[in-house]
């Protein structure tokens, strides 16, 4: 069990009762299908805990605020002639207390569980795993997305696999317009930036089909930039590494200039080998030969 499996389960018994009828309001408010809210990671069981905890903290404020606006309007109605009739009255020292004590306090609640959760959520922290995780570089391109396994030698385009129950580490970068990386089931989007590296660490732990998508738009191809996400068992999953690798074609840096052309609805391909040193040079070409790791703070600076 890793750190957000546990943090996971120490939800008391109310956020257990409550997130169904978050889910329920937030679908009843929605024409999408609720991905964000049916996780299948625990990263994103995590964000999902953290969604319906703040939405039922800000409720408590919210509600009581439309009840009492619709009580007042009906209590003191022109109508009504038992209702009181103050009209030098400005001050209550009670209502007062109350009007900005429970804000406060709310306040002071939420800012303490976004730090706490800010960083267990942190996309550059590694996930606590006794099993040894993959790695998968991931490049933004008009309009599709590049997978590059480094350890294992392939690569593929709107495909990426993972083995269920194995961290997945992300190194993202763009070979064109700023884009945002997301697998909305496995939680958090990173952004991918040309000549810039950013990281994630995700985990699947349900067997499944999963959507990603572009979170941020980047040109007419945008709405067609997706891909599927195949968590498998760890059988499954080498037999996949085994069919891509009987692919015919190479990814060298001649074919990566082919696959990299604007594209629309771009269908999967899978490609057997690639060259070692393509996303390194992917990410070099827009620094004068330099790799910028946006996990350095002294980029950060830089913008």
């Amino acid at each position: 069990m890793n750190v957000f499996q546990a943090n996971v389960m120490k939800r008391t018994t109310l956020q257990r009762l409550l997130l169904p009828v978050s889910a329920g309001l937030a679908m009843c408010l929605s024409g999408c299908k609720m991905e964000l809210l049916d996780p299948k990671g625990s990263v994103g069981m995590a964000e999902k805990s953290l969604i319906a905890t703040s939405t039922w903290a800000m409720l408590i404020v919210v509600i009581p605020v439309i009840v009492l606006t619709l009580w007042f309007a009906y209590r003191y109605r022109a109508s009504n002639r038992n209702a009181t009739y103050a009209p030098k009255w400005s001050h209550s020292t009670a209502i007062e207390v109350v009007v900005w004590t429970i804000p406060t306090l709310i306040i002071l609640f939420l800012a303490v569980l976004t730090w706490k959760t800010t960083h267990e959520l942190d996309p550059y922290k590694p996930l606590e795993s006794n099993v040894k995780p993959i790695n998968v570089e991931v490049v933004a391109l008009d309009w599709k997305w590049l997978f590059i396994y480094p350890d294992l030698g392939i690569a593929t385009v709107n495909q990426l696999a993972v083995p269920v129950g194995t961290p997945v580490n992300f190194s993202i970068t763009s070979d064109s317009v700023m884009n945002s990386f997301f697998i909305p089931q496995l939680g958090t989007q990173v952004y991918a930036m040309a000549g810039m590296q950013t990281r994630l660490h995700l985990i699947a732990d349900e067997a499944g089909d999963y959507a990603g998508l572009s979170a941020n738009f980047s040109g007419k191809g945008f709405s067609d930039m997706k891909f599927r996400t195949i968590a498998t068992n760890q059988q499954d999953f080498d037999a996949w590494v085994q069919k891509v690798k009987t692919s015919s074609t190479s990814l060298s840096m001649d074919q990566y200039a082919t696959v990299a052309k604007p594209s629309e609805k771009a269908p999967v391909e899978y490609f057997s080998t690639v060259d070692p040193k393509l996303f390194n040079n992917i990410i070099a070409k827009y620094n004068n030969g330099h790799v910028t790791n946006f996990s350095d703070p002294s980029c950060v600076t830089k913008g």
